[in-house]
Formats: structure tokens, sequence, C-alpha cells
């Protein structure tokens, strides 16, 4: 049956909250309702609540992380993800006894608190390796690259790469390494060998969970101290990650699986990469076998365009790589992603984190709790890059994935990196930046469990504990909580899908969405020959009905069907270079109906409209540096009530009535029944 959206919004006015099926239970089902819509926004169960990243980054005790674990439960922190850091002491190695000791402990401490748990897979990022026990269980399962060398300029005995060149003019093989192809180059006709093997030693690490130097002095420029660096594992080889699976995941399960599902809410996996930490000079990730998976996946023999890989002047060098990347990421989810989620699927937790890229939809499909990232000030209030480029795509990435597949909760990593200057107010800035745009699950990066010495300086600042703003942090706890509860079990309430790919999400379209009160959801492409339901009334996919499709990239060849038929019924607006934003606005207007609108105009307001229990939910947030003073036209009719975010009270008011929304303020109208 099509669900429309006027038959959704009766099914969820009967009196339940909506079901997200996909998943395991402790994931995929609604929560039982527990008491009246009011009584929860003023106190969400603590499933809501933000779980900080805790660094483990000195010795461990277990009076330690007991008081500390209390400390955040009086705060409004009832979530830890527990994440191995940089500054541990060397008897407590990644997944050694030691270790697993305190997680276990810190588990059962969880159990008491009336606490959750996330537990990291990588001691210490990026994942996919074990902290070097893959490699060291099998030196095979070390990453390969790609690498041309330029066979009309180097003569024999010269060495290229860590290639020797022969008396023949070809290069000199060892077992271990491959000739792929040779191609000669369109601009001056030299021939290029494409030639394969191990990244060298000293090159594709993960950053390690142990200091160099014993106990290190804090340096005067506020610099990290060097760490180890283990070896990264190639997480293109199948082998290799059923390798790492067995490492950690299983081995998580076999210490504390009886708490999955339960207080061991999910499984962080933090963006793992084809070359790590210092990349080797001239290397293109994938070799031999990959490249027959390549062209698998791109229908075509990719090696007359191996050279695109390298040298930007070749013929469509741009469309090229963009093609390889897409299949290398393809590949990645057959490799990676999907081993790894269906363990967790028949584990009963969840896969959480994120991918490498900001707007990687594509891999988020395997996730059970889609996710991305904010780090090192890729997103800023008042700068442009809260609004233009890949980053700013990230929120709506993850929050429309998760209506799409059917989950229940996203998640983003935030805080990041932002340095020793970073203040509170920013802080609280970028949790409303992620909530307006559908997040419901926030991990702090990060709360420290020491700043001992040069501890304070690894990826700063501590935005919890040792920071000045702890004092405060319960209220801007509880008050993230609500805006969390009422972004799930709910549905979603917008018209306007933009169109993406799986590695690839336009942002200037959006940004004129933002700016004019038109929410959107992000559309992978695979969705309209996937899953999606495309009738001459829009795009039908997971309760939601979009009436508009704005076409920005260019889509794949299968999406075609699809597309035209969209056309032929005009719900399709194709963006194109010198199209104004007034061109898109009027088009939308055409397609989709008010929903919400404020006056005066206003681009620093952005708007989310959420169905819960069957109230209409406005969520409004000043993005702006300005105070603003509006009056708001809704669409949905009846009583309206004002809810305070950070002290979860409420009243009444008139639809007429002025809503002042100072800077970087959040405001939520709710419109129905009386809230109870």
């Amino acid at each position: 049956m099509k669900l429309t959206r006027r038959k959704l919004l009766k099914s969820v006015g009967a009196g339940g909250t909506l079901l997200f099926l996909d998943g395991p239970a402790v994931i995929g089902q609604s929560i039982q309702k527990q008491g009246s819509f009011l009584q929860q926004w003023t106190n969400p169960p603590r499933e809501f609540s933000q779980a900080p990243f805790w660094f483990w980054n000195d010795v461990l005790s277990e009076a330690e992380i007991a008081r500390q674990m209390q400390d955040f439960c009086d705060h409004g922190v009832y979530g830890v993800v527990i994440h191995p850091r940089a500054g541990l002491p060397r008897d407590t190695g990644w997944m050694s006894e030691r270790m697993i000791h305190f997680m276990r402990f810190a588990i059962e401490e969880a159990v008491r608190k009336d606490m959750w748990i996330v537990l990291y897979d990588e001691g210490m990022y990026p994942s996919g390796s074990s902290s070097g026990q893959v490699v060291a269980e099998n030196p095979a399962y070390r990453p390969r690259g790609l690498f041309a060398l330029d066979l009309d300029t180097l003569e024999p005995g010269q060495e290229r790469y860590g290639f020797r060149i022969g008396a023949d003019g070809m290069p000199i093989l060892t077992k271990d390494q491959n000739l792929v192809a040779v191609v000669k180059r369109q601009k001056n006709g030299h021939r290029i060998a494409i030639v394969d093997r191990f990244i060298r030693k000293g090159y594709s690490q993960i950053r390690g969970l142990h200091f160099l130097e014993e106990d290190p002095p804090r340096r005067p420029n506020k610099k990290e101290v060097p760490e180890n660096m283990p070896p990264l594992a190639d997480i293109l080889n199948p082998e290799a990650m059923a390798c790492f699976i067995r490492l950690v995941y299983q081995r998580f399960y076999d210490e504390f699986g009886t708490h999955f599902g339960k207080t061991v809410k999910a499984v962080f996996t933090d963006e793992p990469s084809f070359f790590g930490k210092r990349a080797e000079r001239g290397a293109v990730p994938g070799n031999s076998e990959v490249l027959q998976h390549v062209n698998r996946l791109l229908g075509y023999d990719f090696t007359p365009h191996l050279l695109c890989l390298w040298f930007k002047d070749e013929s469509g060098a741009e469309k090229h790589r963009q093609a390889y990347g897409r299949a290398l990421q393809v590949r990645l989810e057959e490799t990676y992603y999907r081993p790894i989620s269906q363990w967790c699927r028949d584990h009963n937790t969840a896969l959480t984190g994120h991918p490498a890229a900001p707007d990687d939809i594509g891999h988020l499909r395997h996730f059970q709790m889609p996710g991305q990232d904010i780090v090192w000030r890729y997103i800023e209030p008042d700068r442009p890059n809260a609004l233009e480029g890949a980053q700013s795509t990230q929120a709506k990435c993850a929050s429309s994935a998760m209506i799409h597949l059917g989950r229940r909760r996203n998640s983003n990593e935030y805080c990041g990196a932002y340095g020793h200057d970073f203040s509170f107010r920013e802080m609280q800035w970028l949790a409303n930046w992620l909530l307006i745009r559908g997040c419901n699950l926030l991990y702090p990066h990060a709360f420290y469990y020491s700043v001992r010495g040069p501890r304070v300086d690894e990826r700063p600042p501590d935005v919890g504990p040792n920071n000045s703003w702890w004092g405060e942090f319960k209220p801007f706890a509880q008050a993230t909580s609500r805006l969390c509860w009422l972004n799930t079990d709910s549905q979603h309430a917008c018209d306007i899908a933009i169109l993406g790919l799986n590695d690839q999400l336009p942002w200037r379209s959006a940004k004129c969405c933002f700016q004019h009160q038109l929410d959107f959801n992000y559309l992978e492409a695979r969705h309209l020959w996937e899953d999606a339901q495309v009738t001459d009334a829009g795009i039908a996919i997971a309760g939601m009905r979009y009436k508009a499709l704005v076409v920005e990239v260019d889509p794949p060849a299968q999406a075609g069907p699809a597309l035209r038929k969209l056309e032929r019924a005009g719900r399709v607006i194709r963006r194109r270079d010198g199209d104004t934003d007034k061109d898109l606005l009027v088009a939308l207007k055409r397609l989709v109906p008010v929903d919400i609108a404020i006056s005066p105009a206003n681009r620093d307001i952005r708007v989310r409209h959420v169905v819960k229990n069957g109230r209409h939910c406005y969520i409004l947030f000043n993005e702006g540096e300005a105070d603003a003073t509006i009056k708001v036209h809704l669409a949905a009719s009846g009583r309206r009530v004002l809810l305070d975010v950070m002290t979860g009270q409420s009243k009444a008011i008139e639809k007429d009535t002025l809503l002042s929304l100072p800077a970087h303020q959040v405001e939520v109208i709710v419109v129905g029944d009386a809230l109870g």
C-alpha cells in the first residue's frame, strides 16, 4: 500500500509512534510510550542523551572510571563511547586482557547506573587494522597500491617508486609485484607502465595508543607528542577484513555478548581509509585484483583510462577519476561495510560511526545508525562553510539516509579538533546546526579521562569535565536530549528531494533551500531504481512523498527511466551552471505547497517540521549572529504551544504572536491537541 502523507499522519494520530523495523530490536523498534507528549519532552528517556567520545588516555583504575561515570550522570550524560586513545600505558594495549578488564568494568558500571555504552572498534584510527594486529597475523594483509612508471624517461638500472628498470626497458618485478598494463600517454606518446605492489613499511599507518616517550612533558607550542603508528590493513581485501572482524568484533561479543542489545547499544567504526596516515608518494588505491572489480562495477574495462588517475591532461581525466573513485567506494561496501553490518545485525547490535568523506551517503546504507563527523572547524558559525562545500552536506547526508533506509537513529561526531579557543557557545551552535538538519544522536568529541601533560593538546579541546563550562553543561545536555527525542519516532514532513550520488551530494541547491525555509532530503540515486516508487505524483519512499526532485549532478544511467517519468510529469528541476536561486525558487513554488513561511524574510532561519504522536512540531533555529523577531505562518492549523528547549517548559501562543528568536537559539512550535 502506498502511504500518502494524509494516511500516514492519520496513522500516527491514532495514538502510537511510527515503527522503523529495519535492524536489531534494540535499534529498529519504536520505544514504548512513557507518559504524555509533554512529560516525555520535559524528561526524555536516557537513550536520547549525548554520548561523548570518552578518551581513555592514561593509567586506568576502576575507582576513577566509576567516579567519572557518576560525574557524567550528574551532568545529564548517560551514554559514552569508550575510546582507547593516545596516552595509554604500554601494559594497556589494544584488546589486551587489561583493556578488556576495564571495558568490562565500565559496561557493568553502566548497568548499575542505567547508562549505555558504544564500543569503538580500533586503537586508535582509522578503523580496520586492530592496531596493527591484522597485518601481524598475515603480512599479506598490508595495503597494495598502483604506481605509474614512465618507461621513456627511465634508464636501465634506474629505480622509481621501489621498481628497478631492466635492460629491456621494462620494470623488474618481484613475486609480490604485478605489471597491470602498459598504456601510451595521449600528450606525448610515452609508454607508461602501471604496476602494483605492497605499500612500503613506514607508510600507510594508523594512529596508535602509546606515546613513544615514557611520560613525555607537554610541548611548549601545544603540539601533539609522537605516538606509535601501527600498520594499516588493506580494507579492500575481504580476507583481511574477515580477520579484523574476528579480532575485534567477535572478541567484543565473546567478552561482552550478554550486554549486546541492552547496555552495549552499538559498535563505532571510524573513517576507514585506503592508505591511512602518510600515504606513499605516487600511490593510487587499488591493485590488479581490485581493478577486476572496478571493471565489473563500471560495466567496462577501465584499463585504457588508468593514466587518468595520475595525469590530469588525459582526455576525460576528471570523469574517469570520478568513475574509478566511485567504483572503489562500492567495492569498499562489499569488503568492509557490508560484512561488518551483517555481523552487527546477527549479534543484536548496531553499526554506528561514519565513513571517511562527509558526503559518502552510499556507505550509510550499511549502518544501523548512519552517521557523519564534524572536525577541524569545517563547519563554523557565521562562516560560508556552514552552507557551502561538501562538509556542509554531512548532517543532511546522515539524516536523509536514516529516513530512506528506514533506520531509527542517525548520528554525528562533532567538535573534534576545534582548538583550545573553542567556546561553549560554538559547541551549542554546532549541536543545533546538526539537530535542525535531523540528527538525533550526538557524539561530542571528546571527554578526556586525563588532561595530564601533553594529553590536553591531543585533538583539543576537552568539551566536558575538564573544561570551564562543565558546570553549565546539564541544561545543554537536556536540551539536546529533547530535540533528539523529537527527531526520533516521528515523520519528517517535506516535499523536496535533492538527487545525490553514492559519494557526492550537491550543496548549491541545498543552500538556497535552507535560506528560504524550504526543507529537503538528499536522495541517493540508487533509490530510484532499487526501492522508490516513481509515479506522476512524484517519488514515494519510506513514508516520504516528494513532489519535486532537484537534479544538480549527472545521474547514473540506471536512473534514466525514473527520471524520464518524473520529467514527463514536470517533477524534475535541473540546475545548470548559470541558473540562479530565483530560478530554483520559482520552480519549487510551482510544485511544492508552502508549509512554513516567516516574515520579515530572514536567510538565517532554519526550519524542520516533524509529526510526532499526531502533533505537528516545527523546529526553528536562528543560525545567524543577529537576533530576529518574526511572525511564523504555518500550514498546519490548530492550537499552538511554544516549547522552551532549555527548560522543557511550554506556553500557549496565538497564531499571530511575534516570535523572538535570538542568535543561535532554537524554538519549537507544536500545533495540535492538548499536550497533556
